[in-house]
């Protein structure tokens, strides 16, 4: 669910714009099942498919959606997935949140903030400035200078982040969502270069996305000036979500793992680890984005979907 309120009044008034026309509605409508690219909503809408290309820029400014490009027979093609079920607008600030009401706790955890790694080469970190330590030494991984990364990258093996989790001590989480840009790792970069990419949760393993490749053949949207237009660029934005009963990742369900797999409520963080196992059938590599490269301006967001029980 997508909380909106008067304390956010650019969040607001981006989705509200975002929901003004018949257009829009309808592609959210469409997507309510299934994922789809930008031809195959402009047919089943009857519209120019220039129209819903920017329709769907629209939505994706306003994280309704998300989009990938995806390979096809002739270039590429932006495939389409709604982020939300539901949306909530509190109008009243004053008013409290009635017990059991669905609230969202949000963490954002910056990429360079891992607590733990082991990686193996090629292997190297950035940020918006130059290069943060010398590629290939996966030793430096361990440089303080790492907290302030803007992008990594490594061929196999993991990083692992822990999660702040403050919740009230009578929540009830109904679903924990993590998203994250990321790709494989290619030499330089290549777009048709798989990599099985997985995820673990409180040492759950939550699920392997196959990552098609490691994207280079435009410039990432937010990347500085001076990282050269022969690397890696941009990813894919991925959104994996544990509930009472599985995992999902883009709305496609990935695994049998659900929350009481995690024990959420009895730790005080959540424990990530996102790698490329040593016996994974697509050995590569991994690319993590944060807010100042890629396509995307964030890094891995957490979000705890919880109600508040009676005492």
């Amino acid at each position: 669910m997508l909380e909106l309120s008067f304390n956010d009044p650019d969040k607001l008034v981006a989705v509200s714009h975002a929901l003004s026309t018949r257009s829009r509605v309808d592609i959210l409508r469409l997507l309510s099942s299934r994922k789809m690219n930008v031809v195959e909503i402009a047919e089943a809408l009857k519209l120019p498919v220039s129209t819903v290309a920017n329709n769907v820029k629209v939505l994706e400014a306003a994280k309704l959606i998300n989009t990938e490009l995806l390979p096809a027979s002739r270039g590429a093609m932006k495939v389409c997935s709604r982020n939300y079920d539901d949306i909530h607008i509190a109008f009243n600030l004053e008013k409290a949140v009635p017990k059991g009401t669905l609230r969202v706790y949000e963490m954002e955890m910056p990429i360079g903030h891992y607590s733990d790694c082991e990686v193996h080469p090629t292997c190297g970190m950035a940020n918006a400035d130059g290069m943060i330590i010398r590629e290939d030494e996966p030793a430096s991984f361990y440089h303080p200078k790492h907290v302030g990364a803007q992008i990594i990258w490594f061929r196999k093996g993991f990083v692992e982040y822990l999660l702040p989790l403050e919740l009230p001590p009578n929540a009830r989480v109904e679903a924990l969502e993590l998203s994250m840009e990321m790709c494989s790792e290619a030499p330089n970069y290549d777009n048709n270069w798989p990599s099985d990419i997985t995820v673990w949760v409180n040492g759950a393993e939550i699920g392997t996305w196959t990552s098609p490749g490691d994207f280079g053949d435009r410039r990432g949207k937010l990347n500085p000036p001076w990282w050269l237009d022969w690397t890696t660029q941009y990813g894919l934005l991925k959104t994996w979500r544990i509930d009472a009963e599985k995992t999902t990742l883009d709305m496609n369900k990935v695994s049998d793992v659900k929350l009481s797999d995690l024990k959420l409520m009895h730790r005080p963080n959540v424990r990530l680890r996102i790698g490329v196992k040593a016996d994974a059938v697509n050995q590569g590599g991994i690319n993590l984005f944060g807010r100042q490269f890629g396509d995307y301006e964030q890094d891995i967001v957490m979000k705890v979907h919880y109600s508040v029980q009676e005492d």
